[in-house]
C-alpha cells in the first residue's frame, strides 16, 4: 500500500535535505604553488555528451580563486570510508594548512589538468570550466567532465550524501529496475499514456 503522509509546514532554508543532488565530493585544485582540497555536495549532471556538471563553490572557500583562476579542478568521489577525512577538510582552510598532508591523502598526476587526483577515492574526474556566466552571481561553474577515472569494484560504491545539521545518509540498497528501462518498454508506455481514452 502506497504511504499518504501527514505533513507540517517546513522552513525553506531546510529543504535542503530533501534535495542534495548526489554524493559528497572533494574537489582537488591548484594554481601557481598553490593547491587544496574541498569537500563540497552541491553538484549536478547538466548533460551527457559532452559530459557537464554544475558545481556551488562559495566565493569564501580556499578553493575558489584557484578553480576560477586556473579554470580546472578534479572531482574526486570518496566512499564512506572517508567519512572523518570528508568532515575534517569541510572545517578547515587550505589558506593555512596543507589538507592533502593533513589527512594524509595520496595525490597522483592527472592526465589533463593540473590539479590531482587523489588516490584514495573510488573515482576521479578531470574537468576544465567552460562557463563561468553564473560565477560572479550564484558561484555556480559549469565544467566538463575531459577525463575520467573509476575502480573497477565495487560496481555500486557505498557513498556519503550530506542530509544538513551535520547528519549524512550513506547510500542504500540497491533496487534492481533494469528490464523496466529498456527503450522500447519506455516508449510504448508513454504512447499508451498519450493516447486519447476509448470509450466503449
Amino acid at each position: 500500500m502506497k504511504p499518504l503522509y501527514e505533513k507540517v509546514d517546513l522552513p525553506v532554508a531546510s529543504i535542503r535535505r530533501y534535495l542534495e543532488p548526489g554524493p559528497i565530493v572533494l574537489v582537488s585544485s591548484t594554481h601557481g604553488e598553490r593547491r587544496n582540497v574541498m569537500t563540497m555536495g552541491w553538484h549536478t549532471v547538466i548533460e551527457f555528451s559532452p559530459s557537464l556538471i554544475g558545481c556551488v563553490i562559495s566565493s569564501n572557500n580556499h578553493s575558489f580563486g584557484m578553480v576560477r583562476d586556473s579554470g580546472e579542478c578534479v572531482i574526486n568521489i570518496p566512499t564512506s570510508a572517508l567519512a572523518e577525512e570528508i568532515v575534517g577538510i569541510g572545517k578547515c582552510s587550505g589558506a593555512w594548512i596543507d589538507k592533502f598532508e593533513t589527512f594524509k591523502l595520496t595525490t597522483e598526476p592527472a592526465k589533463l589538468v593540473k590539479a590531482p587526483l587523489i588516490r584514495e577515492c573510488f573515482a576521479n574526474l578531470e574537468c576544465r570550466l567552460v562557463d563561468d556566466s553564473l560565477v560572479g552571481k550564484y558561484s555556480f561553474f559549469v565544467f566538463e567532465v575531459v577525463k575520467a577515472h573509476a575502480a573497477t569494484t565495487p560496481k555500486y560504491p557505498e557513498t556519503l550524501h550530506y542530509m544538513g545539521d551535520g547528519t549524512f545518509m550513506v547510500s542504500g540498497k540497491i533496487i534492481e529496475q533494469h528490464p523496466k528501462f529498456s527503450a522500447g518498454i519506455l516508449w510504448r508506455r508513454i504512447l499508451n499514456a498519450l493516447r486519447p481514452v476509448q470509450r466503449a
